[in-house]
């Protein structure tokens, strides 16, 4: 079984708390032994799959399978080419690891999403905008930790898609299980 699932900000991508009061997937209902596929941070939202297979985690998480993944991330300030270019050519450096080159363009016309809740920080003076950075990595809070590199730090962070899967009709904290058509998307 493979499900889909749309993770809202806040929730831990684990069904046990780390300390009390936080949220976890135990929340939603979800069918008896499944475990998520990757992981988003507590701070980010959207696609997040979960299964009960055991052999995909190989297939979508090594990295010589290469799998897409896309993020929206709203930024602070209107990253140039310069800064899109730095993002894209594989130079940004996170902790000790050279981050592989990625596609990344700021997204027009600007995506519709519904307000994070809490809101997003919003400063009166300093404009935002949504980007998309396609990778075929995911290490810890990479993508954070990208876009403060070009000086305009995440505001606000979503993984739409990953391999040719994208559902922007699951809402936040809602899930299904998978058609063949869809993990086939995933899995090509």
């Amino acid at each position: 079984m493979l499900i889909a699932f749309h993770k809202p900000y806040g929730v831990l991508c684990q069904f046990t708390p780390d300390q009390p009061g936080q949220r976890t997937l135990a929340e939603f209902n979800f069918p008896k032994g499944v475990y998520p596929l990757g992981r988003l941070d507590m701070d980010s939202e959207g696609l997040l799959l979960l299964s009960d297979e055991p052999a995909l985690n190989n297939k979508l998480l090594d990295p010589e399978h290469a799998h897409v993944r896309i993020y929206w991330v709203q930024v602070e300030g209107i990253p140039d080419e310069a800064d899109l270019q730095r993002l894209s050519n594989g130079s940004i450096k996170v902790k000790n690891h050279l981050c592989l080159p990625c596609i990344a363009k700021i997204l027009s016309p600007q995506p519709q999403i519904p307000e994070r809740i809490p809101p997003i920080r919003v400063r009166k003076n300093i404009p935002d905008v949504w980007i998309q950075i396609e990778l075929i990595e995911g290490k810890n809070r990479q993508v954070r930790r990208m876009t403060a590199a070009v000086g305009h730090p995440t505001l606000r962070l979503m993984r739409t898609k990953i391999g040719n899967f994208q559902d922007h009709n699951l809402l936040s904290g809602t899930w299904r299980i998978l058609t063949k058509a869809d993990r086939d998307r995933i899995l090509s």
